[in-house]
């Protein structure tokens, strides 16, 4: 049994706590909140007696297998954001594995940070792009890698959100249908820059052409235009989708449905419960953590130089929109990126 720990108790770690009621292979054993009132109210929901305000006490006494970082990307500290600075630290403490919450970067310059990090780091980290493991799209890939929609020909998805808030869950969604090719080139067009100057910055909308190694062509776009005649709901994190054709068929994962149609099974269509499928896919995405510990050929799917590869593809579709131009990929992303976008926009 692995022991694990939580940074961070904010409304994001519940999440993170109650999927262990999915999870068999490791135990929320210790929390940190630097908010002693937060860090209280969270332990005594969830049970959890072993609280700390300090991680490199708690690092040092607990010695987790495992540590989910539940902070915003956007958290700075002195002059700059510290989610690097926070794997840093868990890194050098030789934590065994990480949790961290997406996006895992905000700009081309933590990017960067990040990425020298995964070079040299021991320490598994994986992002919580949890939407891999949705029962039902575990499902409808499953269906996919046994051939029943034929050979992929093209993949549209989009999210209501703006690129950076949702955009992360749908690129590694995408990737995750194709058994995590990556990105190679993109044309991308980006617009509104009413968000640029938030918590998060980002561009108000994106979107793109992509080419992948494996030859694949997909589409993605984000932002509040997006999809609005088949979302009604206000709350624009309520539309995040992925279709998937086939020369023999399709499937079609919605945030609230499903669509798939195959050769031997027809047309066929569902709802589903949100917050059910999510919260058995947190546990799923923490259960392989533990897989990948057990065993190093296990690789989790949302392991960090994945979730950059897909990151830089996002800060690629910023760049072609600022110069009009196709962006072979991976590609160096100039520095202060946000900030020539507002320069742009």
């Amino acid at each position: 049994m692995y022991k694990s720990a939580i940074l961070g108790c904010g409304g994001r770690a519940r999440g993170h706590a109650s999927a262990y009621r999915h999870v068999t292979g490791g135990k929320l054993a210790a929390i940190c909140d630097m908010n002693e009132e937060r860090l209280n109210d969270f332990g005594d929901k969830f049970d959890i007696s072993t609280r700390y305000t300090d991680l490199d006490k708690m690092l040092e006494k607990e010695k987790p297998d495992l540590l989910h970082i539940v902070t915003a990307p956007t958290l700075r500290g002195s002059n700059e954001r510290i989610r690097y600075s926070l794997m840093k630290q868990v890194s050098d403490h030789g934590v065994p594995a990480t949790i961290v919450e997406k996006p895992i970067a905000i700009d081309s310059d933590d990017w960067k940070q990040i990425a020298g990090l995964a070079e040299e780091t021991e320490t598994k980290f994986i992002v919580n792009t949890q939407l891999n493991f949705h029962p039902k799209n575990i499902e409808l890939k499953r269906d996919v890698a046994e051939g029943k929609i034929g050979e992929i020909k093209f993949i549209d998805a989009s999210a209501r959100s703006t690129p950076v808030n949702q955009g992360p869950h749908v690129l590694q969604l995408v990737s995750s249908y194709i058994d995590n090719s990556r990105p190679v080139r993109v044309l991308g067009q980006i617009s509104g820059r009413d968000r640029l100057d938030s918590a998060e910055p980002s561009p108000m909308h994106a979107a793109a052409h992509v080419m992948y190694e494996n030859g694949l062509h997909v589409s993605v776009a984000f932002g509040p235009g997006v999809g609005a005649n088949v979302s009604p709901h206000k709350a624009l994190f309520r539309h995040k989708r992925v279709f998937v054709v086939g020369t023999e068929g399709f499937v079609h994962w919605r945030f609230n449905g499903w669509e798939r149609s195959t050769q031997k099974g027809g047309f066929e269509s569902g709802h589903l419960n949100y917050g059910d499928q999510d919260v058995q896919a947190q546990g799923n995405l923490t259960e392989a953590v533990f897989d990948w510990l057990d065993d190093e050929n296990k690789v989790h799917p949302t392991h960090l130089k994945q979730s950059l590869a897909e990151f830089n593809l996002l800060l690629g579709i910023y760049y072609s929109g600022i110069t009009n131009q196709i962006i072979e990929l991976p590609f160096d992303p100039p520095d202060g990126l946000i900030n020539s976008l507002k320069e742009i926009l």
